[in-house]
């Protein structure tokens, strides 16, 4: 809002609240359910600038992004999404000074507990385990099995996640699978498909991402689901994680109905 005279007068917060409110409430309501990307992932960039923009620690940016995340499964349930990767640590973000990789790990950890005591939503670790901290891989293996009975959304936690990490990781293991069964080499080579290694992926069993949405303005995905992306839509939102908002969720699943997947074709 702005005078003649060209000088910008701020609108007031009940009023800026109540604008937000209806024009999400029309992006919703042009919402065709039936174009909703079934699996989402979502890389969660911006915790730090947002914390160094407001003034606030790196701990506190990270406390303020995983707030976020009950926000966005409670989006994700009302426009039906069966299932949601979420990166939350990237094999390179474990070399950051352990004053920061704590406190984070921490609430990672806090994070993981909380979806498993909501009732609703059944959790899967995706990721290396061995390159974590033992407390951390506790729990994630004890919300995984909590939870494995719920029927709710499942809910894909990256943590020690690295795209070619898991390309590595399922060769590795298919190897290995082939070998204690006595199987040669080359009979191997023979064998090896687009769907053997899909078999030994940490989604394995789960449809690839339709839509991987990324916060903070930056576009690429880093590594994130190399292999499960080759088909995926993108959409890059400028405002940091912390600050997402329901109408940036809902223009994502509008910008990805509008268009038409070819699958190569």
């Amino acid at each position: 809002m702005t005078r003649s005279s060209g000088v910008r007068i701020p609108y007031p917060p009940a009023l800026r609240n109540l604008v937000y409110r209806l024009y999400a409430r029309r992006v919703e309501g042009r919402l065709d359910h039936a174009q909703v990307p079934k699996h989402i992932g979502v890389i969660l960039d911006g915790n730090r600038r947002w914390a160094r923009a407001d003034g606030r620690t790196p701990e506190q940016g990270h406390q303020a992004g995983a707030a976020k995340i009950s926000e966005l499964l409670g989006w994700c349930a009302e426009t039906d999404v069966e299932v949601l990767t979420l990166w939350l640590l990237s094999t390179d973000n474990l070399d950051r000074p352990a004053v920061e990789l704590k406190p984070l790990l921490g609430i990672i950890e806090n994070t993981v507990r909380d979806l498993a005591a909501d009732g609703r939503w059944r959790v899967h670790h995706v990721g290396n385990r061995d390159l974590l901290p033992e407390a951390t891989q506790t729990v994630l293996k004890e919300a995984e099995t909590a939870t494995a009975d719920n029927k709710g959304i499942l809910v894909n936690v990256a943590v020690g996640y690295g795209g070619r990490q898991e390309i590595a990781d399922a060769v590795r293991s298919l190897l290995l699978e082939h070998a204690e069964r006595g199987t040669s080499l080359e009979e191997i080579a023979e064998t090896v498909d687009i769907d053997l290694i899909s078999e030994h992926l940490y989604t394995r069993g789960q449809p690839d991402p339709d839509l991987v949405i990324r916060t903070s303005g930056e576009q690429r995905l880093s590594g994130f689901m190399l292999w499960q992306s080759a088909h995926s839509e993108f959409f890059f939102c400028e405002v940091f994680w912390p600050a997402f908002r329901k109408v940036d969720f809902l223009r994502a699943l509008r910008d990805y109905a509008a268009r038409h997947r070819r699958y190569g074709g």
